[in-house]
């Protein structure tokens, strides 16, 4: 791998077993997966494999039970809880198939909302968040609460909502799962831009094949 596009992520032998009352259940076992910096990533297999377990440890939402995930060469799993929301924080985007907006807010305020307490200048929050919806084709819709927003439009949001910080890694959920496809072919497009133009990195759940063949890396649970 060049200097261009060092190893962002490096999973060895990674394992995550969650414990209910019939027993253990092993949902990810001896997981081996690389995933260059500025790379795609397709996370595709059958319900129940464990691809949003995987984006969760991924994404320091969860921890392994067994294995090692190194993230820009650090052990996520030696990390302290504080060092790890610190992580989350600054390095990651999260879209998920529901979008996840406050119905009482705007789409301009739910875009700008989880940057607020992190810019000293809130006014510069809400420039950002104003930017990336009107790129995002929202010039129309910046004060329209949820309700009244089209599924495609409520995952613009989100997806401007996850981008206010700028991360270096996009984790997305499904994120067409929930649309039309005149309206996936829209945020698909983005996500493409943000790949292509941007450089993020982005490690992508879904069960469209044809979005899956967008990716440079592939890995079926």
């Amino acid at each position: 791998m060049s200097d261009k596009n060092p190893m962002l992520y490096r999973l060895q032998g990674v394992s995550r077993d969650f414990r209910l009352d019939k027993g253990v259940v092993h949902v990810l076992s001896g997981l081996n997966l690389e995933i260059p910096e500025g790379c795609w990533c397709a996370l595709v297999g059958r319900s129940g494999s464990g691809k949003t377990t995987l984006l969760q440890l991924l994404g320091c939402l969860d921890r392994p039970t067994g294995g090692t995930i190194l993230y820009r060469g650090e052990d996520l799993g030696r990390m302290s809880s504080s060092r790890l929301t610190a992580l989350r924080r600054r390095e990651f985007g999260f879209v998920f198939q529901s979008y996840h907006l406050l119905p009482e807010l705007t789409a301009w305020e739910n875009a700008a909302l989880p940057a607020l307490g992190w810019f000293e200048n809130r006014q510069e929050a809400y420039d950002r968040a104003r930017k990336m919806l009107v790129e995002f084709g929202l010039e129309a819709r910046l004060n329209h609460r949820p309700p009244e927003l089209s599924g495609g439009e409520q995952q613009r949001v989100a997806i401007a909502r996850a981008l206010i910080h700028n991360p270096a890694v996009i984790l997305a959920d499904e994120p067409t799962g929930n649309l039309d496809e005149a309206s996936a072919k829209v945020v698909v497009g983005i996500f493409q831009r943000l790949h292509k133009e941007q450089g993020k990195t982005i490690v992508m759940v879904t069960h469209d094949p044809d979005i899956a063949a967008m990716a440079e890396i592939r890995h079926r649970l």
